[in-house]
C-alpha cells in the first residue's frame, strides 16, 4: 500500500471531523475519539504509538494521513527568559510565537496569521504585510509543540496561558481561530477553562460579537487612544469598526464575573500621554467592568514614534486607577530578541 500524494492533516480537526475520517478508513465512529486523545491529551508525533487502535486501521492512517506536527525552524532566548519560535507560516513567510514564563506562570502569545491587513501604523507585523491566514493546524501546533518541549516527561498541562496577541488579528481569521479554541476547552481536546485563554482584536465586528456568544474566552481590545481622528491614523481598522461601536457593543455583556475584559494601551511620548487623553479614556470606557494594560512602546524600523517616559505611564496610569478603572503597567518581555509587543514579523532577531 503507497502514501498517498495529498495525505489529510488530522491536527486541527474537531471531533466531529475525525469521527468522519475514521468512517470514511472503514473504522468505526469511537477511533475518531480515540484519534483526538492521542493527537491532543498524549500529543504523539506517530501513529505507531497509537496501541489501542488496530495494527490494520494504523497502517490506512500511515497511508492517508498525516498527524501535521512541525518543530520550530528557529528559537531565540531573551536575557529576560523568553523564548521566541519561528515556525512555518504562508507562502514561505515565517510566523513566530513568543513564550514569557514567569514564576508559576508560563504563557504563550500565538500567532494566528502569516502578517495582518490591519496594517497599524506603530506594529511591525502590520508593516510586514499580509501573506495570508494560519490553518487550525497550524495555530494548535504552536501551542502543542511548544507546550511539550516546556514539559518532556510529563503529560500535565505545561503552558497555563495562550494569548492570540502574536502576528495576525484573530478575528480576520476568525474561524480558524474559533476552531483551536474549541479544541483547547473541549473534553475530547485540551480540557482547558477558558479563563486561560485571551483573544486580542482591533474590534472588528461583527466577529467579535460572534466571540462573545459562542465563547467564554477573555478579550482584549487593542485601543491605544480615545481620539477618533488620532486612532485612525494610527489604526486604519477605526475607519471600519469605530472604537465607539466596539464599546457600544461591549456594554451589552457582563464582565463582572469569570470573563475578563481588558484594553491595550500602547504609550507614545507627546502623543497619547498627557492627563487630557486620560480623561477622554474615562469617559470613554466608564461603566464598563475592565482593566487597562498601559504598555511601553517598542522602537522599530522606519517609525518616528517615541515611547512615553515612565512618569507619564505612571501618572496615566494612577489617574485611571482613581477614577475607578482598574490599570496596570505591562513590563516589557524579550526586548532584546524583538519578541515584545508590537516587534513581531517573522524575521527572528
Amino acid at each position: 500500500m503507497s502514501v498517498t500524494e495529498n495525505p489529510v492533516v488530522l491536527l486541527g480537526m474537531d471531533l466531529d471531523e475525525l469521527k468522519r475520517l475514521a468512517i470514511s478508513g472503514g473504522m468505526p465512529a469511537f477511533t475518531g475519539k480515540q484519534l483526538a486523545e492521542w493527537i491532543y491529551k498524549k500529543r504523539v508525533t506517530s501513529f505507531d504509538k497509537m496501541n489501542n487502535i488496530s495494527k490494520k486501521n494504523r497502517e490506512w492512517l500511515e497511508n492517508n494521513c498525516v498527524i501535521g506536527r512541525e518543530a520550530p525552524s528557529a528559537k531565540f532566548k531573551s536575557s529576560d527568559g523568553t523564548i521566541k519560535y519561528l515556525f512555518n507560516g504562508v507562502k514561505g513567510k515565517k510566523i513566530e510565537s513568543v513564550m514569557i514564563p514567569d514564576h508559576d506562570r508560563a504563557t504563550l502569545c500565538v500567532s494566528s496569521q502569516s502578517g495582518c491587513r490591519m496594517n497599524c501604523y506603530f506594529c511591525a507585523t502590520g508593516r510586514s504585510g499580509f501573506s495570508g491566514n494560519l490553518t487550525a493546524a497550524q495555530i494548535i501546533n504552536q501551542i502543542l509543540t511548544v507546550g511539550s518541549e516546556i514539559n518532556k516527561d510529563s503529560e500535565d498541562d505545561d503552558l497555563t496561558n495562550i494569548v492570540f496577541m502574536g502576528m495576525g488579528e484573530p478575528l480576520d481569521n476568525f474561524q480558524e481561530v474559533k476552531k483551536v479554541i474549541d479544541i483547547l476547552t473541549s473534553s475530547w481536546g485540551l480540557a482547558w477553562s477558558p479563563k486561560r485563554i485571551t483573544v486580542s482584536t482591533v474590534g472588528k465586528l461583527p466577529q467579535l460579537k460572534e466571540l462573545l456568544d459562542d465563547t467564554k474566552v477573555h478579550v482584549a481590545v487593542s485601543l491605544h487612544t480615545p481620539n477618533a481622528s488620532l486612532r485612525e491614523q494610527m489604526m486604519p481598522a477605526q475607519k471600519a469598526f469605530p472604537i465607539t461601536s466596539v464599546i457600544k457593543l461591549l456594554k451589552s455583556y457582563d464582565f463582572s464575573h469569570q470573563r475578563r475584559l481588558s484594553f491595550e494601551y500602547i504609550m507614545w511620548k507627546g502623543v497619547n500621554d498627557d492627563i487630557e487623553h486620560a480623561r477622554a479614556l474615562v469617559a470613554l470606557i466608564s461603566g464598563l467592568d475592565c482593566r487597562v494594560n498601559l504598555i511601553r512602546f517598542h522602537k522599530i524600523p522606519g517609525v518616528e514614534l517615541q515611547p512615553a517616559t515612565e512618569e507619564r505611564m505612571i501618572m496615566f496610569r494612577n489617574f485611571l486607577n482613581s477614577h475607578g478603572i482598574i490599570s496596570t503597567i505591562r513590563a516589557s518581555r524579550g526586548e532584546d530578541i524583538m519578541a515584545a509587543c508590537g516587534m513581531l514579523a517573522g524575521n527572528g532577531c
